[in-house]
């Protein structure tokens, strides 16, 4: 009987109006090819970095909310790699005194402990074409937060809910965007097999992984992968692996390096920063309510459950949802299964987010008891026009019929 152990490196990136070191603009997404570059982001010779603020704030945000111990110190070391998309041939990292160590999510009835999370800067693109390969710098000097768990996993199931579990909580704590497909959050995976009762079995490290899909069918292909092997009586060998979704196989990258090759240091251009206790109080006492306490409260209102655990997990669907609780439209199971059903269904059909149509609790008062009742519930989004589902706000139509609106541009 085999077991696998798994352990994961997230990567987000944070939610900043300039980069982590320099004043460029962030966000490259959708931005022409290396228009947000400066001096200090390409390496220039005799420029200097400055710390963002913010970033550092961000970090301490998601390290309070996971319970973790904070340094006395804010330290920057210096990672020394080559790679085409990393300019100044190193990386600014944290090493042996990172942001945040220790600490756990809660994964149901369990917690997967956190081993540490970091602040650092991200690399450029690559993008590779036949023959050649175009670099894109706008990302190089982005503030990322790099978060390493233990190996506290054992299925591709638990490593795709954990990374939806971390993706729900940077978004209620508004660090991090956290969206896979914009690039804004990324996931390595180290995945080793072994018989259960034996010692961990040799790691595999595969790298790049930007769906949750993608880790899922990753971990079972590698799985499986390692499992032929040692059954085999062969050794499994540790490198560094690809994915490839055509095929839904891995491959491998190169031979993994080792921490001596990374040459850490400190980094002489940044010295070190107090972190006062002052500030670290000041920033745990903003935390918003967070998703596993806002899922205990939910059941404690009559919420089943699972209808709980995924509204406290999906932000923008629980925020709804406290502002009708608020205007006490109804029971908040009815309110639940209104927005599991109704409201999530019809937006999963236009491929929206529920930001994306302006839809608030405030129309309702007038003609919940109807929709509650049944009557015209499955209508109700007809109700509005379609120029509402893109964006549009509505407001009372000045005619008869509490239920009907027109609809205004956004200002």
């Amino acid at each position: 009987m085999f077991e696998a152990v798994i352990g994961l490196e997230v990567h987000l990136h944070l939610k900043t109006r300039t980069k982590a070191f320099c004043g460029c603009p962030a966000d490259p997404f959708g931005a022409p090819p290396n228009t947000h570059t400066c001096p200090v982001c390409l390496g220039l010779p005799g420029a200097l970095p400055v710390a963002n603020r913010k970033a550092v704030e961000y970090g301490l945000r998601l390290a309070l909310a996971l319970g973790s111990r904070i340094p006395e110190k804010l330290v920057f070391h210096r990672k020394n790699y080559f790679y085409p998309d990393l300019p100044k041939n190193y990386q600014i990292s944290q090493y042996d005194l990172p942001l945040g160590q220790g600490g756990a999510l809660p994964l149901g009835e369990r917690a997967v402990r956190i081993k540490r999370l970091h602040l650092e800067e991200d690399a450029g693109k690559s993008l590779h074409l036949e023959g050649r390969t175009l670099l894109d710098l706008n990302r190089a000097g982005s503030p990322l937060i790099e978060l390493v768990t233990e190996p506290d996993l054992r299925t591709p199931e638990e490593a795709r809910l954990f990374l939806q579990r971390i993706q729900a909580l940077a978004q209620t704590l508004g660090i991090s965007e956290a969206s896979p497909e914009e690039g804004k959050m990324r996931a390595d995976v180290n995945v080793s097999v072994r018989r259960l009762g034996e010692p961990l079995g040799t790691k595999v490290e595969i790298k790049n992984l930007n769906s949750f899909k993608s880790v899922q069918r990753a971990l079972e292909y590698e799985i499986r992968r390692q499992t032929e092997i040692l059954r085999r009586g062969e050794r499994v060998k540790q490198a560094t692996m690809a994915f490839e979704e055509g095929s839904g196989k891995t491959y491998p990258m190169r031979t993994k390096e080792e921490e001596a090759d990374y040459r850490y240091f400190p980094e002489p251009d940044l010295p070190p920063v107090p972190l006062p206790r002052s500030w670290l109080e000041e920033v745990k006492a903003s935390l918003p309510e967070l998703p596993w306490a806002k899922e205990a409260r939910y059941q404690a209102l009559g919420i089943k459950a699972k209808d709980a655990e995924v509204l406290a997990y999906t932000p923008s669907l629980a925020r709804f949802l406290d502002e009708a609780l608020k205007l006490s439209l109804a029971s908040p199971q009815a309110l639940a299964n209104w927005l599991l059903a109704d409201v999530a269904g019809l937006l999963n059909e236009r491929g929206l987010s529920l930001e994306a149509t302006r839809l608030t609790p405030w129309p309702w008062p007038a003609w919940w008891p109807s929709l509650s009742g049944g009557r015209s519930r499955a209508a109700w989004p007809r109700a509005f026009s379609p120029s509402f589902w893109k964006g549009e706000t509505p407001r009372p139509w000045c005619g008869s019929g509490a239920s009907r609106w027109w609809p205004t541009r956004r200002r």
